[in-house]
């Protein structure tokens, strides 16, 4: 494999397939650094159960879908309460839009399709997608995944919209100790590019560094030398809120095109310089 990341020391805030990613990094001549910017995130039970019980017995009239992994996750407690028909009812019966093509592979996988989709990835993208549908006075059930989304919630309520919401993970911050070197690393350039791979990993360490009065300097690095990176346009919108514009983003959403398209962006840099 070409060493395109030779020398290059890459900060992975992404908990899943560190090792795996670490392994991608190594090969290509990299320096890995496992960086957690994002706790455990965890199944709230309680949450999905609440939300399957009034999905079902008052069907809405739109099912906005933000992650495919969060309806696999609805649709396996669903199972687990003996619900999954009545679910699958429920959505057949809404009008329903997607966010992701992951989300869209799910409803695929159930025989389903939305009549809405997002045209790049992002919520913005639903929301200009969904702009042209009456939503007055119309019943909408939002599945998030982790965490809130203040931005859509906001739109849908003043287009007129009655929005019920489920979230069926739980995002966890990491330990303040974890963000506070990776913070440290990014203000001293002790690091040449952080690979991002969710958006709460993005706001768990802006809001870190607002509370450490080093958010304008973590800022300034990634503007100045430190190559942010993004695993898809999701995260990239993300990181643009937060004031961060990913340089590196793969058309492929996945870890290892991450890390391949970060290699790529190293090697049109030498080019350049040569």
């Amino acid at each position: 494999m070409a060493q395109h990341l030779a020398g290059i020391r890459v900060a992975l805030t992404g908990p899943r397939k560190s090792k795996e990613m670490s392994l991608l990094v190594e090969k290509m001549g990299g320096i890995p650094l496992v960086r957690p910017a994002q706790g455990t995130v965890f199944l709230d039970d309680r949450n999905i159960r609440d939300g399957l019980v009034s999905w079902i017995s008052d069907t809405p009239d739109w099912a906005v879908l933000t992650t495919g992994m969060g309806l696999d996750a609805l649709f396996d407690m669903a199972e687990d309460m003996e619900v999954a028909g009545q679910l699958l009812d429920a959505l057949s019966e809404s009008s329903i839009a997607a966010r992701g093509y992951k989300t869209v592979n799910a409803l695929r996988k159930r025989k389903l399709s939305p009549l809405v989709r997002d045209d790049d990835g992002s919520t913005d993208g639903l929301i200009r997608e969904l702009e042209s549908h009456d939503l007055a006075g119309k019943k909408v059930i939002l599945q998030l995944h982790g965490e809130t989304a203040p931005k859509l919630v906001n739109w849908l309520q003043e287009q007129g919209a009655e929005v019920r919401q489920v979230l069926p993970y739980r995002h966890v911050p990491p330990e303040d100790h974890e963000l506070e070197q990776l913070l440290n690393e990014i203000v001293n350039r002790e690091v040449d590019a952080v690979a991002f791979t969710s958006g709460p990993q993005v706001r768990f360490l802006t809001a870190y560094a607002t509370s450490q009065g080093k958010l304008e300097q973590m800022l300034q690095a990634f503007r100045e030398g430190v190559v942010p990176a993004s695993v898809g346009k999701v995260t990239a919108n993300a990181m643009r809120e937060e004031g961060i514009e990913a340089l590196v983003v793969p058309e492929e959403e996945k870890m290892g095109a991450l890390i391949v398209e970060l290699g790529r962006y190293y090697a049109a840099a030498h080019v350049d310089k040569a």
